[in-house]
């Protein structure tokens, strides 16, 4: 009778554990990885309609300086906190971003035409992104090489309209299915919650998405959490 005791009382202590474990990262309260401050000390967020209303006065300028809003997807949704979310980040003086989701379903030029219709052209923005990912995507598989040239086609109008660079937000599986050794040249926002972008990774990521679930004042529910590679005068340069 002991013995079945002390296994109810081991079971049910693992059970509270776990349920306490699985709290803590459900809010963000402990992570995977912990970015060093002194080496990384420009943090970022990524936003979208999903945060709700975001009360950009409380959010915490001393540990947020940027921030990436979406924008778009495909080839003809908007986000509708896009334009909000962009006037009251700036008039904060956070730098801002848009992004946007690429479908592999719709053509490169039609997405880039969707994006270009509501983003505004602004010298002092960071430059635009293209998430590249199959979380939300489509569930067709084109093959490898249409798929390449929807993308380069979305890059090089954006890139044309907005005289800057877009940078790719990458997981290692798009990296490992899609884009494989193409795009080089185009910087990199990673996505990677678990650790560090390996030192064998050969791209030029210059953001580092880190934690998907982080709790900030002035938004309620979870946030991503970025930092920025280098220094203030590069976040200034973008």
């Amino acid at each position: 009778m002991k013995l079945v005791q002390k296994i109810i009382f081991l079971l049910s202590t693992l059970i509270v554990a776990a349920s306490g474990l699985y709290f803590a990262f459900d809010k963000g309260i402990i992570w995977f990885v912990y970015p060093s401050e002194s080496k990384y000390p420009i943090r970022g967020i990524d936003v979208s309609n999903h945060q709700g209303n975001i009360d950009w006065k409380k959010i915490p300028k001393n540990k947020i300086q940027f921030a990436y809003i979406k924008a778009t997807e495909g080839g003809d949704w908007k986000d509708k906190a896009f334009s909000r979310n962009w006037e009251q980040a700036n008039q904060l003086g956070i730098r801002v971003g848009a992004y946007h989701f690429f479908t592999l379903c719709r053509s490169g030029k039609e997405q880039a035409a969707n994006f270009i219709s509501y983003v505004p052209i602004d010298q002092n923005a960071l430059p635009p992104v293209a998430d590249l990912e199959f979380v939300g995507n489509c569930k067709e598989r084109p093959p490898l090489q249409d798929v390449k040239k929807e993308i380069q086609d979305f890059l090089s109008t954006l890139e044309n309209h907005y005289g800057k660079k877009p940078i790719l937000y990458l997981t290692y599986e798009f990296i490992d299915l899609y884009l494989k050794d193409d795009f080089i040249e185009y910087p990199v926002w990673i996505r990677d919650i678990f650790g560090h972008p390996s030192s064998t990774f050969k791209r030029n990521w210059i953001i580092w998405q880190y934690h998907s679930r982080a709790r900030l004042e002035g938004i309620e529910g979870p946030v991503d959490l970025n930092i920025l590679r280098r220094d203030d005068l590069f976040l200034k340069e973008l």
